[in-house]
């Protein structure tokens, strides 16, 4: 019999946990042909989320990882991903905006099309804010067109992978890390399918904008060097700035006299430089800082509990 490991990430998830875990021994019911692990990783949660999870250990297929603090969900992931033991190994969000339900489509996708992996992307983002969901958008586009590899849009951590899969994203020693890019980067051959957007079945999302752009811009610097080459063009766009304004500027001190140009051609200008420099140091510094993480090789999470 083929197992199946699914990798569960939770951060503050005592509500929806009773009925993600419901669902999934449903799903596992409906699967027989196929032996199942449940790993649950408890990523620092303040609320009973680990007293919930442990509440399902007297489920031989329960396991789970528990975290010292909050060390993120792609920590999380990873430490699941490590611990899986199974032919297939599946990914999902603890809310149920993943459905277990499409797991039976997924392992048969992988089989008759003898793939790797089984991803999921929404075709819809209802109930999403209409803001966040045009820089989303916007988001994929940019980066898919700087770093070469091809993240769909509404693409989702959700997935269905080979063990051979697994390993490969798992033997990446990345500290800071962006699976979606990462699965892409491995390669393999993927089936994609398509579902509408499932809203939270219990709880709140954990995801503000700021953690969202600041996760999208870990993405970006980690697999392309396009901010810097944005900084080398908006340097040399403001010195051709300058000088056109320079010329300008003389052009003006000839024809009219020194009093027509006055100060405001220079405060603009030292304005106009100063900005430029500033985001240019501020690119520099996300590149700087993300080897500042990678070169001090902290682990990724601490365990501070386990059954496995």
């Amino acid at each position: 019999m083929k197992m199946l490991s699914l990798v569960v990430p939770c951060f503050n998830e005592e509500e929806v946990l009773p009925l993600l875990y419901k669902e999934l021994c449903s799903v596992a019911e409906k699967m027989k042909e196929n032996e199942f692990e449940f790993i649950f990783v408890d990523d620092g949660s303040r609320d009973k989320t680990l007293e919930v999870i442990k509440s399902f250990t007297e489920d031989r297929r329960v396991k789970y990882i528990s975290f010292s603090r909050n060390f993120g969900k792609e920590a999380a992931m990873l430490a699941g991903l490590r611990a899986a033991a199974g032919d297939y190994v599946a990914v999902m969000d603890a809310d149920m905006q993943d459905p277990p339900s499409m797991l039976p489509e997924m392992l048969e996708a992988i089989n008759r099309e003898n793939a790797d992996s089984a991803a999921t992307r929404r075709v819809s983002r209802k109930g999403e804010p209409p803001l966040r969901s045009l820089f989303a958008r916007l988001f994929y586009r940019i980066f898919n067109k700087s770093s070469g590899l091809d993240v769909k849009s509404g693409s989702r951590d959700f997935r269905l992978m080979t063990r051979r899969m697994k390993d490969a994203v798992v033997a990446l020693p990345d500290k800071e890390r962006f699976s979606k890019a990462i699965y892409e980067w491995v390669g393999f051959k993927t089936v994609w399918l398509e579902y509408k957007n499932v809203e939270r079945a219990a709880g709140k999302t954990k995801w503000s904008f700021k953690k969202l752009f600041d996760y999208a811009l870990t993405g970006v610097v980690s697999f392309t060097q396009s901010p810097l080459k944005i900084a080398e063009v908006l340097g040399a766009l403001t010195f051709a700035a300058g000088a056109v304004w320079g010329v300008v500027d003389i052009i003006l001190a000839c024809v009219s006299g020194p009093e027509a140009v006055g100060y405001q051609p220079i405060i603009v200008t030292i304005l106009l430089v100063g900005g430029a420099i500033m985001l240019l140091l501020e690119i520099l510094g996300r590149y700087l800082a993300q080897m500042f993480k990678e070169v001090k090789g902290r682990p990724e999470y601490i365990v501070r509990d386990t059954n496995i």
